[in-house]
């Protein structure tokens, strides 16, 4: 049955009301599919020892519980973006928070260490759908003045599921086991399935026979091409051997065929002429960079505290959990500066931000103990949140809506690639910096003069980023840019 229609101002306001109470629930949906895709990643971390004794399996055996999943979002968070673009966004998200939820079930009940990695692959694919669709569905749920805000939102609930899963994964296996960490995911998964059926709008895009085919080719060269990255980055702990170096080189070969394959498709998974729009092509090369440094704070932290500073294995935690923290009681406030100043001013804000915090780093003595490190730690992680905020909302702005899923997954995956890189290259710049072949037997004036360096990099990164920040501005203040 058809509604009557008010008219007049009370059926204005009543309908401005019920747009409003729509888009929020919307909004919460989205948000809450950030937090199970980072919630994820972090939960499962401190599941290794516990999983290692469970399968009587090696620590490198265990360690592809956390790979596979990592693999899987990083492989095809931008394929299945593209697809977003091509097919029905709205049920294909359905489908991946389904995927999720359901591998979250087979991951609890996984009987062999093999059926668990495979569960979390699939779960993988699952957060890869919900990571790179939650940021495209922004521009046809919110409003445009309100987008900064949104993106703040998303920022806010994937840092929450960052701080969150370590202390809920510990208190989870402690009292319920290993598998609890999986099972927690099934009442959460079913909300956000819940709320994205209910309250997302249908798909408001061309016709079928208007999107371009699916690349496939390009497809799984770049997911080859990412796979063999990722693994030369991850494997080894940080050593570089002779299979590291020859998965370096299929990475680099892989992304000279897949720049060549995409010249000659007729519909590619990524158009190359997209890098000529200087707002994209910075966005996303700052954010690998920005993404870098804040793992920087994640794999040097630890060791700094526990080895300059003697805290043990609790206050560690406490301290490294200020960082999330700090993102998420900012991401929301953060979004707001965005709509009111602009996306350019906040991301420039940010950087400079991160770039005192950084280099603060490099100068303090250990001397001022905790303090001393918490304070650039909150600064860092308030300017990221800022950028992260301005960055998603600068690059989104003008995305048409075919393109707006393998938009924001080149988003996810180049903050992918950063964490990724930054787990690699920044702890080589830590060891290297503390010239201690083994960090942990290393005395405590060697490991500040490593985290020093490794500041003091970060530092000079974010100042590429200022440096591509300022060129971007310049460019596009020349060029009147179409919707891309």
């Amino acid at each position: 049955m058809l509604k009557p229609v008010i008219a007049g101002p009370a059926g204005a306001a009543a309908g401005s009301a019920e747009r409003a109470t729509s888009f929020r629930w919307a909004l919460a949906g989205l948000s809450l599919s950030m937090l199970l895709s980072s919630l994820g990643t972090s939960i499962a971390n401190v599941a290794l020892p516990t999983l290692a004794q469970a399968f009587s399996a090696s620590f490198r055996e265990v360690q592809w519980v956390i790979l596979a999943y990592l693999l899987a979002v990083t492989t095809l968070i931008v394929g299945v973006g593209r697809l977003g673009d091509i097919a029905d966004r709205r049920r294909l998200l359905l489908a991946g928070i389904f995927l999720f939820t359901a591998a979250s079930v087979l991951c609890g009940v996984a009987p062999t260490l093999r059926l668990l990695i495979v569960a979390r692959a699939v779960q993988g694919l699952g957060a890869a759908i919900m990571m790179s669709l939650a940021i495209a569905f922004i521009g046809e749920t919110v409003p445009k003045e309100r987008t900064g805000s949104a993106m703040g939102l998303l920022g806010t609930m994937s840092a929450i599921g960052t701080a969150l899963g370590p202390s809920l994964g510990g208190i989870l296996i402690s009292g319920l086991g290993w598998r609890s960490i999986y099972f927690v995911n099934l009442p959460l998964g079913l909300l956000a399935f819940l709320l994205a059926w209910r309250c997302l709008p249908a798909d408001r895009q061309a016709p079928a026979a208007d999107r371009g085919r699916f690349d496939h080719a390009g497809t799984l060269l770049l997911a080859l091409s990412l796979a063999s990255y990722a693994l030369a980055m991850t494997m080894g702990h940080v050593r570089f051997g002779a299979v590291n170096v020859a998965l370096l080189v299929a990475a680099v070969v892989g992304v000279g065929m897949f720049v060549l394959a995409e010249t000659r498709a007729a519909s590619p998974l990524i158009p190359l002429a997209m890098f000529r729009d200087s707002v994209l092509s910075a966005g996303f090369a700052m954010s690998a960079l920005v993404t870098t440094v804040v793992m920087a704070t994640l794999v040097v932290g630890p060791f700094y505290l526990s080895g300059a500073l003697a805290l043990d294995a609790a206050r560690v935690g406490l301290v490294m959990s200020s960082g999330p923290i700090v993102a998420a009681l900012t991401g929301v406030p953060a979004g707001r500066l965005v709509d009111r100043f602009g996306a350019h001013r906040m991301s420039v804000a940010g950087l400079v931000a991160m770039a005192v915090g950084a280099s603060v780093l490099t100068l303090l003595p250990t001397s001022f103990g905790v303090p001393g490190y918490v304070a650039p730690l909150i600064v860092i992680t308030a300017g990221y949140a800022l950028f992260q905020a301005a960055n998603n909302t600068a690059v989104m702005a003008n995305v048409r809506p075919d393109r707006r899923g393998v938009v924001s997954g080149m988003l996810g995956l180049s903050r992918n690639l950063g964490l990724i890189t930054g787990a690699s290259v920044m702890g080589s710049v830590f060891a290297l910096g503390s010239s201690s072949a083994d960090i942990m037997a290393a005395r405590p004036e060697a490991i500040a003069a490593g985290m020093r360096t490794t500041f003091g990099v970060a530092t000079a990164l974010i100042v590429v980023g200022l440096a591509i920040a300022t060129a971007s501005r310049a460019i596009s203040r020349r060029v009147a840019l179409p919707t891309r």
